[in-house]
């Protein structure tokens, strides 16, 4: 995919949500084939419904067809049906008295012009560790969900209807996005009452202004992090009254300020009217070209450089350091002795076909990336601040 076309798909990205209207220039560049090329790439990143929206805004109907179009309706019903399982669970987990904290889409949807363009396939929600295996069960017994896995940081829940609910007892991990987890850790002395409710907190401004820049640093180790988060972005920068020290200030303390201006540089070019450079054209690229959730050799890439090489990478893949693996068996917090137990436990999940399955085709992936290849990213990533 060439810039120009690069650049048309994000002027219809720009229309769609921030209301302005394509140039002359950027019209005379919709081409058939380049649109082709266009609903392909924002397939890849959940933005089919914004660039349709974009277009019957300002191509000819002969181009899109009338009416509302296939992809916006789509994103409309899945925001309803989204918005009605996150009712349900509020008023669960409410009236189980368990604490808890929404976070990601549910809280910056309804800064979008229409709730419906900020889509998003799963409803993220912060509950404190010592409540977690009551609000599963609670979630379980009264509202039938099925929990699916447990992670380091999250339970997997299903909805009846088949919607994914993840309830988080971490923001991050240790180790992840720079020092994020020393500023997290504090989220919910840093939290208050929302209205209306008695178990139900927000974070405070630049809390959330810091978890989604930690999050996007995140995905961003993991391979990159669509252009989702960019837009999320342009909103939360451009908030009436948003006190920009104060965020700053927590962005420091974590040691992600040089990775937001990496980010926020990108989401002007993309979505105001700053150009391009050669690193954001790097960061651009990695962006576009990983998905919605990024790559999977890029994630690799950067995890073999932390560890020393291909062979670090796998010795630290098959034998799991104490503070990760008690995530995934908390009974370690209680019972340290247990360690190589567990972590014996562990090899035996490769027996479950799909695992050996992703561990297969992880371990072909550290084989086959080249030094130059790892190199390219991690330079991109050094140089956008990510440690």
């Amino acid at each position: 995919m060439d810039q120009k076309t690069i650049a048309v798909m994000l002027a219809l990205v720009r229309s769609a949500v921030f209301d302005k209207n394509l140039t002359e220039p950027e019209k005379a560049l919709l081409s058939d084939e380049r649109l082709v090329e266009i609903k392909s790439i924002a397939e890849k990143h959940d933005l089919s419904h914004l660039v349709e929206y974009g277009l019957r805004k300002n191509s000819p109907a002969s181009k899109v067809g009338g009416g509302v179009g296939r992809a916006v309706l789509k994103a409309v019903y899945r925001c309803e049906q989204l918005n009605y399982e996150y009712d349900r669970l509020c008023k669960a987990l409410e009236s189980a008295q368990i604490p808890f904290m929404p976070l990601k889409g549910s809280v910056i949807r309804k800064h979008y012009p229409e709730p419906w363009m900020r889509t998003s396939c799963d409803i993220d929600v912060l509950v404190q560790r010592k409540d977690l295996d009551r609000a599963v069960a609670w979630l379980v017994r009264t509202l039938d969900y099925v929990e699916k896995e447990r992670a380091t940081h999250d339970v997997s829940l299903f909805t009846p209807g088949g919607k994914h609910v993840e309830l988080h007892f971490d923001l991050v991990e240790e180790g992840q996005a720079n020092r994020a987890d020393e500023v997290l850790n504090s989220v919910w002395e840093n939290a208050s009452l929302c209205s209306g409710y008695s178990c139900c907190y927000k974070m405070s401004d630049e809390f959330f202004y810091f978890y989604h820049i930690a999050h996007m640093a995140k995905h961003f180790e993991y391979g990159g992090c669509g252009v989702r988060p960019f837009i999320d972005l342009w909103i939360l920068d451009h908030m009436e009254g948003a006190d920009a020290n104060s965020r700053n200030k927590l962005l420091i303390e974590g040691d992600l300020l040089q990775f937001a201006e990496t980010v926020r540089k990108l989401s002007r070019i993309w979505f105001g009217a700053e150009k391009m450079d050669a690193k954001s054209n790097k960061v651009q690229d990695y962006i576009l070209f990983g998905g919605a959730y990024g790559s999977f050799d890029h994630k690799i890439a950067f995890s073999q450089r932390k560890r020393g090489g291909r062979i670090g990478y796998i010795m630290a893949r098959v034998f799991l350091p104490f503070a990760k693996l008690k995530r995934h068996y908390p009974i370690l917090e209680k019972h340290p002795w247990l360690f190589p137990f567990m972590q014996i436990r562990r090899w035996f999940m490769l027996l479950k076909p799909d695992i050996a399955k992703r561990a297969k085709h992880e371990i072909q992936i550290n084989q086959r990336l080249e030094k130059a290849e790892t190199d390219q990213v991690t330079a991109l990533l050094d140089d956008a601040g990510i440690r």
